[in-house]
C-alpha cells in the first residue's frame, strides 16, 4: 500500500438525485450538515441509460452553483451516444463542474443494444479525446472482483486498461474485509497501476436493504456480519449501533494503512455518516 500513502486523506461523499421537491430540500440540509468537514467533492448518482438525467442535473447545478463544494456528476455510458456524452460535457463545462465519475452503467431492462459506448473505459478514452484534460476523471473499482469478470487476475487486466485510457483516480464498490482492499491494492501495485484508489464505504442502517444492494452490485457480506445484524430482528437502535461500530472500525482501519481518504454512499441521510466521520483520526 506504499504508493497509496502518498495522497492526502480526504473525504467525498455520494448523493442520488431526489425525486420530489421534499427530498430536494431535505438533501440541502444534509448537505449543509456535511461541510464542517470540508468533503473534496459530493458525486451524484445517474440511473440506468440515463433515466435520471434531469433531477441528476438539477442536483448537480444546485451543488456546484449554490455551496461552496464541488459536484461530480455520474456518467453512465450503457445506451448513449458521441452526441448525447458531448452534450452533457458541454453543459458540465458550462456551469463549472471540473470532476466526473465515469461508469459503464447497466443495461436497462428490454434494452438490447448497448450503444456507442460498451465498457467504462470507452467512456473515459473518448471524454480524454473529446475534452483533454478538463475534467478529474473518476472510475470504478472492484475489490471483491468485478461481478462479471471470470477471476481476480482478468478484472485487474480490465482495471489496468480502464486506467491507462485516462483515469485520474477510482472509487471502489464498498465492502466489510478489510483484506479485499489491501490485497487489491497490492496486485494494483504489481499490475503498475498508480493512482489514489479511495475506499468506498457503506454505512450500515437497514439489513434487509444491505442484503439487497449487495447481491445487486456483487460485494460480500461476510457470514459472520450477516448473523449479527439477523439477530437484531426489530432492534433498529441496536442494529444501528453495531453497524456504526463495524463500518467505524473498518473506516480507520483503513486511514491507518494508508488508504487516500473514504468516499462514503451516503444514501442521502446525514446521521449514519457524520457519525462515523467525526469519530475518525486522519493522517493529513
Amino acid at each position: 500500500m506504499k504508493s497509496q500513502q502518498q495522497y492526502p486523506q480526504k473525504i467525498s461523499l455520494e448523493f442520488f438525485p431526489p425525486r420530489t421537491p421534499e427530498g430536494m430540500e431535505k438533501l440541502k440540509t444534509v448537505i449543509q450538515d456535511f461541510g464542517q468537514f470540508s468533503p473534496d467533492y459530493m458525486s451524484v448518482t445517474y440511473g440506468a441509460g440515463g433515466t435520471t438525467q434531469e433531477k441528476t442535473l438539477d442536483t448537480v447545478r444546485y451543488i456546484q452553483s449554490e455551496t461552496a463544494y464541488n459536484a461530480a456528476p455520474h456518467l453512465t455510458c450503457i445506451g448513449a451516444t458521441h452526441e448525447s456524452v458531448l452534450a452533457l460535457l458541454d453543459t458540465y463545462q458550462a456551469i463549472g463542474v471540473k470532476r466526473i465519475v465515469a461508469l459503464r452503467g447497466d443495461l436497462p431492462s428490454g434494452m438490447m443494444d448497448p450503444g456507442e459506448f460498451k465498457y467504462a473505459s470507452d467512456l473515459v478514452a473518448f471524454i480524454r479525446q473529446e475534452r483533454g484534460d478538463a475534467f478529474h476523471l473518476e472510475v470504478a473499482a472492484y475489490p471483491e472482483t468485478h461481478p462479471q469478470a471470470r477471476n481476480c487476475e482478468v478484472g485487474i487486466k480490465w482495471f489496468k486498461h480502464k486506467v491507462e485510457q485516462g483515469a485520474d483516480s477510482a472509487i471502489t464498490q464498498y465492502f466489510f474485509n478489510l483484506d479485499s482492499y489491501l490485497q487489491f491494492v497490492d496486485n494494483c501495485e504489481k499490475h503498475g497501476i498508480d493512482l489514489p484508489i479511495v475506499p468506498g464505504i457503506m454505512p450500515i442502517t437497514n439489513y434487509e436493504n444491505l442484503i439487497r444492494f449487495s447481491q445487486g452490485c456483487g460485494a460480500e457480506v461476510p457470514r459472520w456480519l450477516k448473523c449479527r445484524l439477523e439477530s437484531f430482528e426489530d432492534d433498529k437502535e441496536s442494529l444501528l449501533a453495531f453497524g456504526q461500530e463495524v463500518v467505524q472500525t473498518l473506516a480507520q482501519k483503513l486511514l491507518d494503512a494508508g488508504s487516500p481518504g473514504l468516499h462514503f454512499y451516503s444514501m442521502n441521510q446525514t446521521q449514519p455518516t457524520l457519525d462515523i466521520v467525526k469519530s475518525l483520526t486522519f493522517k493529513n
